[in-house]
């Protein structure tokens, strides 16, 4: 059978989530090298970048879910879409989540973002809490100090009135990471902040392949867009931003 075959078995195999044997040493080293070439290229999957559109994706790595590309352009690691969540199950793990306004710990780890924000931003401006989830922790505290922010979350605060306005800032505190489109909603973001406005990111980063594979980060299910600092450099540059990376998993742009 001709390689382009084999390789579609498997996709269909492992998308359907037939069950392979382990005792199938024939089947297994059949995946194992298919899937371990780094020139493999799958028809069934979508072969642009979810970030960037360029047709630059290459295999970068494989556990027993999921298979991940990165794009040599952009830098961004993706899960191809025959393995995302339906939204079904997506909103089904996250009504797993506990958060709640009361938890000092919850609040703690939103400050690593809200802090920074709040020190560059002048009084009294307008924001949008962009993914907030079911306990837009962060909008509260924002709110504390002085501003007026705007809540969206697809599942939990789905108003399409807040793409209807223009904010001084916008927060994405653990959000990009799920996203299917990210060059889609980042373009949506920044069409709505004004001038001299930012937009605040929240999110662990790719820092090299030796790390991804033992990374529990890309083990969430609903993880399917991890960036690197060349990622949001991309963005950047795209967009004519000036970036600052804040810590491990905050970044700032600023719209000049």
């Amino acid at each position: 059978m001709p390689h382009i075959l084999w390789e579609t078995v498997i996709v269909k195999c492992l998308v359907g989530k037939r069950h392979v044997s382990k005792n199938s040493l024939c089947c297994n080293f059949i995946i194992m090298n298919c899937l371990n070439s780094s020139r493999t290229h799958m028809p069934s999957f979508d072969d642009s970048c979810v970030l960037c559109s360029s047709n630059a994706l290459e295999y970068y790595w494989h556990d027993v879910k999921r298979v991940y590309w990165q794009c040599r352009q952009c830098d961004l690691v993706q899960v191809p879409k025959p393995y995302h969540l339906s939204a079904v199950r997506e909103k089904a793990e996250y009504d797993l989540h506990e958060n709640r306004f009361d938890d000092k710990g919850y609040r703690q780890f939103l400050m690593r973002c809200a802090k920074p924000l709040l020190d560059r931003l002048p009084n009294s401006t307008t924001g949008l809490d962009f993914g907030c989830g079911p306990t837009p922790l962060l909008a509260r505290i924002l709110t504390e100090r002085g501003h007026q922010v705007c809540c969206y979350d697809t599942f939990y605060f789905n108003q399409p009135a807040v793409w209807e306005r223009y904010y001084d800032f916008i927060t994405a505190t653990e959000v990009v990471e799920h996203l299917s489109e990210p060059g889609i909603i980042f373009e949506r973001l920044l069409g709505c902040l004004n001038s001299k406005g930012y937009l605040a990111v929240m999110t662990k980063r790719v820092l090299s392949k030796t790390a991804f594979v033992h990374w529990h980060y890309k083990n969430d299910p609903t993880h399917i867009s991890f960036f690197s600092e060349k990622s949001f450099e991309y963005i950047a540059g795209t967009y004519s931003l000036s970036l600052e990376i804040l810590e491990k998993d905050v970044v700032l742009f600023y719209k000049s």
